[in-house]
């Protein structure tokens, strides 16, 4: 008589107990030391951070349960979600999300295609020359973002603008070209505001992840005889994924709540309003702060889900890229 019970699991049930698992990694006393400086050093921050947010974030979600305008006190009643029916049912909000999610995600892609391209000249400049490099390079992230957008507004206004007047030799662009009066000149000056502004902080943040490329990888990988490009493609874009993956975070969740450009240049004119002037217009200007509040549970939401997915895409170890595995 055969057995019916498969190898593998008769194998398996012959093993001792615990066999053939992989142990749990064991921290070291310094690992752990290191773990506990680290939690007294950011701890005080990280308290007095949680404190300042946690409490503006939990009175957004209490009052988007409620129908209530600020100019009407008394009439004050409960919704439950009906506020998120109104908001997720209406037009507008998937119109504002579909500009919000087209702003970042070409910014946040022609930012770090940029970034990375000025963070190897950084790196590979002289070493005279990377202090000057640096510093040209980081003047406009150092730039207020209201003194930004009015720059760029008033560089690309009809009436006192000389953008048209420079660029006059380029097809499609003439003096009578009013760049506010269409949503999709208006959206390029939006994007190419942001791109100037913030492109400077991911050259900064791949600046940090290059200097942490060992150069005996890329010194071995051009004796094998590798090119340029495979040197970039196998050896130090691999070792900048974490940096990467910082850069893109940080600068996605930014570009997420995007609001001082648009405010300026557009007010949302022209189909270019975004989400957090959509929740601006709701709370301060309409004095809805039940829809406001709702609205920015819900841009809140987004920014935690954009969070999770970059983090799941990358699949980053941070723990064991420093040795602590």
């Amino acid at each position: 008589m055969t057995s019916t019970v498969p190898a593998g699991a008769a194998a398996r049930a012959a093993r001792p107990p615990g066999e053939g698992r992989r142990p749990a990694p064991v921290r070291s006393d310094r690992v752990r030391a290191e773990g506990r400086l680290g939690w007294w050093l950011a701890g005080p921050a990280f308290v007095v951070m949680l404190a300042v947010t946690a409490y503006p974030i939990l009175q957004a979600v209490y009052e988007s349960l409620f129908s209530f305008r600020l100019t009407a006190p008394d009439e004050r009643r409960f919704v439950g979600l009906g506020n998120y029916a109104v908001v997720l049912t209406d037009e507008v909000w998937w119109r504002n999300l579909a500009v919000t999610s087209l702003i970042t995600v070409v910014t946040v892609v022609v930012e770090l295609l940029l970034g990375f391209a000025l963070a190897l000249v950084m790196h590979r400049a002289a070493q005279s020359l990377r202090g000057i490099l640096r510093t040209a390079i980081l003047v406009p992230y150092g730039i207020i973002t209201v003194v930004s957008a009015f720059a760029w507004f008033y560089a690309f206004d009809i009436n006192s603008g000389f953008v048209n007047s420079w660029f006059d030799w380029v097809p499609g662009i003439d003096a009578d070209l009013n760049w506010f009066a269409g949503t999709g000149t208006s959206l390029t000056v939006i994007i190419l505001s942001e791109i100037w502004k913030t492109t400077p902080f991911i050259s900064l943040l791949l600046l940090a992840g290059l200097a942490q490329v060992p150069t005996e990888l890329e010194e071995a990988a051009k004796v094998d005889g590798a090119t340029w490009w495979q040197v970039l493609r196998r050896v130090i874009v691999p070792n900048m994924k974490a940096a990467i993956m910082v850069a893109v975070l940080f600068r996605a969740l930014d570009a997420f709540r995007i609001f001082d450009n648009v405010f300026i240049m557009t007010a949302g004119a022209n189909n270019t309003e975004v989400l957090s002037l959509l929740a601006y217009r709701q709370s301060i200007q309409r004095l809805e702060i039940g829809l406001g509040s709702a609205i920015s549970v819900l841009l809140f939401l987004c920014v935690v889900a954009l969070a999770f997915t970059a983090i799941k895409v990358f699949k980053v170890d941070l723990a064991g890229a420093r040795g602590e595995r």
